[in-house]
């Protein structure tokens, strides 16, 4: 009986297994390095990493080439005999101590100069607040009267459901779909105000190059530039766990022309304002 009970067990987890499969992911070596993105700082960052990436590639062949060289030049079998009485030698040791130095200068200087480019959020043309919650993202459009919450988009959100027999192969962007993205124009600098409601997430877009917590109490700030001609969706996730439904709150940008974007900002404006007009007024409360 207990065998037979068992064997039911596993039988109905099979079934379910297909259900809770993930969907697979683009894959390739083509994917394995950074991208250079679509913004002035996500390329600087780039190009940082490439930078540093080469100077570890040629360290890594010189100590390496070194080794295998004294390995293969000094063994046994060819007459080598261990010295045993090492000596101090100051010249080598102030070598192999000056030369790591003067890389980590190489690697410190553009990396100094990438950071405070990153932090440097002056004469931005558009300020939005970034709000993040349990689970999903606010954006308010501090100088424009436009407010609105974006969340995971009803198609995903269905078959995400347990035993909801929903195919997720079968829906568009499964799980990095939203309902309203951010909507924002190309070609201008664009301030991120981020903070929380209730507890920690992480507002990130591979694309930009830039990811910022999301903290009750405590305002991060991020900008970022995107370039003129790369106008479309731009995806991203919370990169923070902040509960059980961190795995669905994605972050969807969308870029649009200046003229696209001044015209949509306009029309969102008055669609809210004639809502709140229109909305009843509250009943005071029994006193």
């Amino acid at each position: 009986m207990m065998i037979r009970y068992a064997y039911s067990k596993l039988a109905a987890a099979a079934a379910l297994l297909p259900l809770a499969a993930p969907v697979r992911a683009d894959s390739g070596w083509g994917l394995l390095n950074m991208t250079p993105g679509v913004t002035d700082i996500s390329r600087k960052i780039y190009a940082l990493h490439m930078e540093v990436f080469w100077i570890c590639v040629g360290i890594g062949v010189v100590v390496f080439g070194w080794m295998i060289w004294s390995l293969i030049a000094f063994r046994k079998s060819k007459g080598a005999v261990a010295d045993t009485s090492l000596v101090h030698n100051t010249k080598i040791e102030i070598l192999w101590t000056a030369i790591p130095v003067f890389i980590l200068i190489a690697m410190a200087v553009p990396a100094a100069r990438t950071l405070v480019d990153i932090e440097d959020t002056r004469n931005t043309e558009l300020t939005i607040k970034v709000t993040g919650f349990q689970w999903g993202w606010n954006y308010d459009y501090l100088d424009d009267g436009v407010n609105y919450f974006s969340r995971l988009d009803r198609a995903s959100d269905a078959a995400r459901q347990l035993l909801s027999g929903i195919d997720p192969t079968t829906v568009p962007n499964y799980l990095l779909s939203v309902d309203h993205p951010l909507v924002v124009p190309a070609g201008v600098k664009v301030r991120l105000l981020i903070t929380g409601a209730d507890v920690i997430h992480s507002w990130w877009v591979p694309a930009f190059g830039l990811k910022k917590d999301a903290i009750p109490g405590f305002i991060n700030e991020l900008w970022f530039r995107v370039d003129p001609d790369k106008t479309g969706l731009y995806r991203g996730q919370c990169v923070e766990l902040c509960g059980r439904d961190h795995g669905f709150m994605p972050i969807v940008v969308d870029v649009r022309s200046k003229a696209d974007f001044s015209a949509w900002l306009k029309a969102t404006a008055a669609e809210q304002k004639q809502a709140a007009a229109n909305a009843p007024a509250a009943t005071p409360a029994a006193g």
